[in-house]
């Protein structure tokens, strides 16, 4: 059993920096630890038969991201299909029904007729979208990947 000096000693000791429990370098530096992500690393292109550091594998950065983004003439064109007009004319409508509703928000007596038919012309351009939506393939902000652009 110690005595009431060593024990006071090494109570002054647990008080500062890590705890015993958690420190696993017990008092000594850090440097003599082994870094568990690079062994980890080096166990992994060891089963991969890799050696030596890992270095990318992909081409040049330039044509990677020339690739991948697919490349329009123009940003904004006009409909060409009746889906694609259909579309416009959703987005007119929920563009038009958003106006509406801030124009009445400020008017003090509004029937509520009113207030019903606009929240329903809104309601139905926010469902056609979900009609009317083309697929990702025709999405001209997504690369070959699906990932916005």
């Amino acid at each position: 059993m110690a005595n009431r000096a060593q024990r006071r000693a090494q109570s002054r000791g647990n008080r500062r920096g890590i705890p015993e429990q958690y420190d696993q370098t017990k008092g000594r530096g850090r440097s003599g630890m082994i870094d568990e992500y690079a062994l980890q690393e080096r166990s992994r292109r060891l089963q991969e038969h890799e050696d030596g550091e890992w270095k990318p594998s992909g081409g040049p950065i330039a044509e990677t991201a020339a690739a991948a983004v697919k490349t329009s003439s123009s940003p904004v064109h006009m409909p060409t299909s009746a889906r694609q007009w259909l579309r416009l004319l959703s987005w007119v409508l929920i563009v038009i029904s958003c106006l509406s509703f801030l124009v009445i928000m400020w008017l003090s007596n509004v029937p509520m007729w009113l207030v019903i038919a606009i929240s329903s012309v809104f309601a139905v351009g926010v469902l056609s979208l979900f009609f009317v939506g083309g697929s990702p393939e025709e999405n001209p902000n997504l690369d070959d990947f699906g990932t916005a652009v």
